[in-house]
């Protein structure tokens, strides 16, 4: 006799749930605006949205005490009420907020009707709460799936110069909060990338980051994070040079090359393009540092026909010397030939040593570059020599227009 009255308690107890589950759901709303400011402030919209997940939750608890095997699908079939956008409007911490506030209100409810009942809910509502996680993992695992797809399509666009309108909102959708300078990093890819940790260096050096791997390649796009709003302590901006230094543990073996910084994101193609030639020629310098500057490989990109170091090596050092005297041009060459050395270079100018000394000294102030060093006396004579390539082509230029048609 004592099977069907148990089987008979837990009819009329299913009757009676499913005659009260609307009030259940109406005291639940009005609690969720008394006790959840958040909830309180939605738009009307979502706030309906909110609620329908509430009652859908209340429905299926009634579902799965009528059958506790059904706990899989109905658990999911409740957030399957909430429209895609609210994953995106309502946090993991407000959804387990929304499950305790029903709880409460159901468990009152129930209150002295069976600690059997009592205990069902508590176990349904650990089972909507692991289902909530579940859910908010696989949005954020799939988020995140997208952010990496959209970072390598940005770092893409990049890298080839065919930046289009739509670059920008990647790049705001990406999160990115750079401002100001930027500047490319190339590198080889590590057997074990911590693309995490990677960041997480960034970020201490108030850096912000976009990271592409590209086989063996790993490209980093750099820029100046934005201080935090409020914040009065002002700290000192490391070049880009140094940053490199700092992240350079996160990169493989062989070279590490760093393009010039440009001023802002949408000129970062232009430090790309340099970053990208100068890691193509990097063997070739023997004792390159690491890293190195795209602009310390000039010689080597311009004999492996880089047009933007031909043109960087002859705008950036041999028109300014011309511009600013020919004497320091023609010092220059003569000490460049005569291997460098004063005395040999004095003779050739029929000038004092002294005067050689104090010509290379205003070169140095001109362009930046001492023809003293070994390695910049080679980037200055690769700059002489295009320079003059150059100027020669454009004598020749209307002589031969006016050998035009006889």
């Amino acid at each position: 006799m004592g099977k069907p009255v148990e089987v008979m308690d837990k009819t009329e107890t299913l009757a009676w749930l499913r005659r009260i589950s609307g009030d259940i759901a109406t005291v639940t709303i009005k609690r969720l605006e008394d006790t959840l400011p958040w909830y309180a402030e939605m738009p009307p919209a979502r706030r309906s949205a909110v609620g329908l997940v509430a009652q859908a939750g209340i429905t299926s608890f009634i579902q799965w005490y009528d059958d506790p095997g059904s706990t899989p699908w109905i658990a999911s079939d409740i957030f399957a009420a909430a429209p895609r956008e609210l994953l995106r409007s309502v946090s993991l911490q407000q959804t387990l907020q929304l499950i305790r506030v029903t709880v409460e209100v159901t468990e009152e409810r129930v209150a002295g009707k069976g600690e059997h009942l009592r205990e069902a809910i508590l176990l349904y509502s650990r089972e909507v709460a692991f289902a909530a996680a579940d859910v908010y993992a696989r949005a954020a695992e799939a988020r995140g799936l997208w952010d990496a797809r959209l970072e390598a399509l940005v770092v893409d666009s990049i890298l080839t110069g065919e930046a289009d309108e739509e670059l920008p909102s990647r790049i705001a959708a990406l999160g990115w909060h750079g401002h100001g300078e930027v500047a490319v990093l190339v590198g080889t890819t590590p057997a074990q990338f911590d693309v995490d940790q990677l960041r997480r260096t960034a970020r201490k050096l108030d850096v912000d980051v976009l990271i592409g791997v590209q086989g063996s390649r790993l490209v980093l796009v750099l820029g100046r994070a934005e201080p935090p709003t409020g914040s009065e302590d002002t700290v000192a901006e490391l070049p880009f040079g140094e940053i490199a230094k700092r992240l350079e543990p996160g990169f493989g073996a062989g070279h590490l090359v760093l393009g010039p910084t440009v001023p802002a994101l949408v000129d970062a193609s232009q430090s790309a393009r340099a970053a990208l030639a100068g890691f193509a020629v990097a063997r070739a310098w023997r004792h390159a540092p690491r890293p190195v500057e795209a602009d310390d490989l000039l010689p080597e990109r311009a004999l492996a026909g880089d047009p933007l170091a031909k043109q960087t090596l002859v705008e950036r050092i041999y028109r300014p010397l011309q511009a600013h005297s020919a004497d320091l041009v023609s010092t220059l060459w003569a000490y460049l030939d005569n291997g460098r050395s004063l005395e040999a270079t004095a003779r050739e100018l029929f000038v004092h040593p002294n005067t050689v000394r104090y010509r290379l000294k205003r070169v140095s102030e001109v362009i930046g570059w001492d023809a003293t060093g070994p390695r910049e006396a080679l980037i200055l004579q690769t700059a002489l020599i295009l320079g003059s390539i150059g100027t020669d082509a454009t004598r020749r230029r209307p002589t031969a227009a006016r050998r035009g048609p006889l």
